[in-house]
């Protein structure tokens, strides 16, 4: 029979949110965490509880204490946030991106479908399709994510603003459920890793040849319907996917 999932102990459940923060930038290296006392009364739990959480940062090498100081977070490998962790920062927020990151538009226009394109979005070869692409660069590390997104150009009778080669405020996703009325909208992702192509080792400035670790997001409506792909790249020296979860025996 199916379970209920176990939900994620309070401390690590502070320490998920803590380490999001450091994924995406809003916490950068150097950067002050909130006390025991602060997370204590920030989310209602008692004082051991922050303290485990706040240790369960320094075992997984997030963070390091400095005694008399206070908290502070390490400069760990270079990350970059899944799609899903930008969408929670933009329904947070208002931005799927940190203060310390630069979004640039490559390229925003009409093209024919390629053939992977076409199969994720339920249309014929060829077909015309919007294509949105953008690097993302974080101001000590340089380039993290070379990002398309890619819409079947119908789209844009409703959703003109996905030909301006500018942010859209909380992202595509959050504007097609806006301007289509999308309700019961579902997202499915996958992940592989490939060699570059030369675009991508062009725009995040790698050399040849390079592994890069792909994301694919598909979003479909409530009955189904693609609307939305997205193809994010990311260098090979970039963990991008981290998730914990209880083991139950």
């Amino acid at each position: 029979m199916p379970e209920i999932e176990v939900v994620l102990p309070k401390y690590l459940q502070i320490a998920g949110y803590l380490r999001d923060q450091i994924v995406r930038g809003d916490l950068p290296p150097g950067a002050e965490v909130p006390s025991e006392r602060d997370l204590a009364a920030m989310w209602r739990v008692a004082r051991p509880t922050a303290t485990k959480a706040l240790q369960a940062l320094r075992q997984q090498g997030f963070v390091e204490a400095r005694r008399g100081a206070g908290t502070f977070v390490r400069d760990v490998s270079p990350a970059a946030p899944r799609a899903r962790e930008r969408y929670e920062r933009a329904a947070a927020m208002g931005t799927m991106y940190s203060d310390v990151e630069r979004v640039e538009f490559p390229f925003v226009g009409i093209v024919e479908a390629p053939a992977y394109v076409a199969a994720q979005l339920g249309l014929g070869e060829g077909e015309r399709v919007v294509k949105r692409q953008r690097v993302i660069s974080n101001e000590a590390s340089g380039p993290t994510e070379l990002s398309t997104s890619w819409f079947p150009a119908v789209t844009t009778e409703v959703a003109p603003k996905l030909l301006v080669a500018e942010r859209l405020r909380g992202g595509t996703v959050p504007h097609l459920v806006e301007v289509l009325g999308l309700r019961g909208a579902f997202a499915r992702d996958q992940v592989s890793a490939r060699l570059a192509g030369d675009e991508e080792r062009l725009a995040l400035g790698l050399p040849n040849p390079s592994a890069v670790l792909v994301y694919w997001l598909v979003v479909f409506d409530s009955e189904g319907g693609p609307v939305e792909f997205d193809e994010a790249v990311y260098p090979q020296e970039r963990w991008a996917f981290r998730q914990d979860y209880p083991i139950t025996v």
